[in-house]
């Protein structure tokens, strides 16, 4: 399937299913019947061609497999399908696709995916194939698990929802604001899986970033006067802006070692233009501090003029928000490059002490890392490179697994080693940097 057309489903797909979902309000059954009809779309359509309103095509598509479903659901479950409904829905399928090509669903769509009766892993997959219309197949490797895994997991996140009562119209603003924060942590989420893979031979799955960002430039033309949806979409921008430079050849290459040419400018000049409308709109959040730290190192014109000092004071602010590790260890690489790495050192060695960092693999893996970088910087190469290779026995990620081996493997041949700053690493270490504008008052830019 080529692109535009992928794109074409994965645009129209909340639509449909919105459709469904307002007229039979039978969501897990809905979701499965727009699936179906994207699939016969993406068989058909490259042969026949795409049909002049395709909305309606899918619509039509969808309506008849839903009866279907319906039908077996009721022979299943022994109950008695609604007659007006399924004869409606079979007699004058035509009626019911106007209305769709009238309203975005989208927006809704998203809300009932990250109902709170689900965790958070359900509510990533539930996005992924509601809006975002990815496969089960697709949304399996995304997350590292087989498709027959990833389908249960699907049903039961469906299975929930009826059980809670969920239904297809927006939450009463009591609920709106939190359940707002999870659309938004689902699709940072989405984005920092497909930023840096948590497995397999690719750093980055550019399918996951691209739909991350589709979809929160939907949130943000829904919601454009959110400070923080704004800040969100400024940090994917910027965090991908860099993409193109991340690798060479397969290999992953550091922020300091990036070619600053390869980034993409359009991205930059949007992402920072972005956060600059929104800094000091009232409160700040950690989303619009993200996208701040990720200007300044946007602005910088080489690795030696970043503005480590501003970065550090804005991991300060974020720190506070999200106390998280990745939050934690990014403001020690910066405190490390803004007044030392004995510095840097010292603040690691009290955060451990005030067991302020989580013991998950992942997060270990960090602090190794990130403390053989300082070591590094210290000359204490010998460590260093054990370090590294601790990190790298504790990522699945085979681009990131060379890297480490080879950064330890540099430190213990006797040629000089690179430096390497880890602040273009995953979650909360690579999504991070500041606008043109961004300082403690004021606003203030590389030069």
């Amino acid at each position: 399937m080529n692109r535009e057309l992928e794109h074409l489903l994965r645009t129209e797909a909340p639509q449909v299913l919105g459709a469904l979902v307002r007229r039979f309000g039978r969501f897990d059954i809905a979701e499965d019947a727009v699936q179906e009809a994207l699939l016969t779309a993406g068989r058909t359509w490259p042969i026949e061609g795409v049909p002049e309103n395709p909305r309606s095509w899918l619509i039509r598509v969808g309506y008849r497999r839903m009866v279907d479903l319906l039908r077996s659901a009721q022979a299943r479950h022994r109950r008695e399908l609604r007659a007006g409904v399924a004869d409606l829905a079979m007699q004058e399928p035509g009626r019911l696709a106007n209305p769709a090509a009238e309203s975005d669903d989208s927006l809704t769509l998203l809300l009932l995916c990250c109902h709170p009766a689900l965790d958070p892993t359900s509510q990533v997959a539930l996005t992924l194939r509601a809006v975002g219309g990815l496969t089960t197949a697709e949304i399996a490797h995304a997350h590292g698990t087989t498709e027959p895994t990833m389908g249960a997991r699907i049903s039961r996140a469906k299975q929930r929802l009826a059980r809670a009562g969920a239904r297809f119209t927006p939450p009463a603003d009591a609920d709106r604001d939190s359940r707002m924060t999870a659309v938004m942590r689902v699709l940072y989420l989405i984005f920092n899986e497909g930023y840096t893979a948590t497995a397999g031979d690719r750093l980055a799955r550019v399918d996951l970033t691209r739909e991350a960002i589709r979809l929160t430039r939907m949130l943000h033309a829904t919601l454009g006067d959110d400070a923080e949806v704004t800040g969100l979409l400024a940090l994917m921008l910027l965090t991908e802006s860099r993409r193109a430079a991340r690798t060479d050849g397969g290999d992953l290459v550091p922020l300091d070692e990036q070619d600053r040419t390869r980034w993409d400018r359009d991205l930059i000049d949007e992402g920072t233009a972005l956060i600059d409308g929104v800094w000091n709109r009232g409160r700040t959040g950690p989303y619009q501090l993200q996208a701040a730290i990720a200007a300044v190192h946007s602005a910088a014109a080489a690795p030696d003029r970043t503005d480590w000092a501003q970065i550090a004071m804005l991991y300060v602010w974020l720190e506070r928000l999200t106390p998280t590790a990745p939050v934690q260890l990014s403001r020690v690489v910066a405190v490390a490059h803004a007044y030392g790495p004995a510095r840097g050192l010292a603040l690691l060695d009290d955060l451990n002490r005030r067991h302020h960092l989580d013991r998950h693999p992942l997060t270990r893996q960090r602090e190794h890392a990130v403390r053989a970088h300082l070591l590094q910087m210290t000359g204490d190469t010998a460590r260093a490179a054990a370090l590294y290779r601790q990190a790298a026995g504790l990522t699945a990620n085979q681009v990131e697994q060379r890297y480490l081996l080879g950064k330890a493997g540099d430190l213990s041949s006797p040629a000089p080693a690179r430096t390497t700053p880890w602040a273009d690493r995953r979650s909360g270490t690579n999504l991070s940097a500041c606008p043109s504008t961004v300082k403690v008052n004021a606003p203030r830019r590389n030069s």
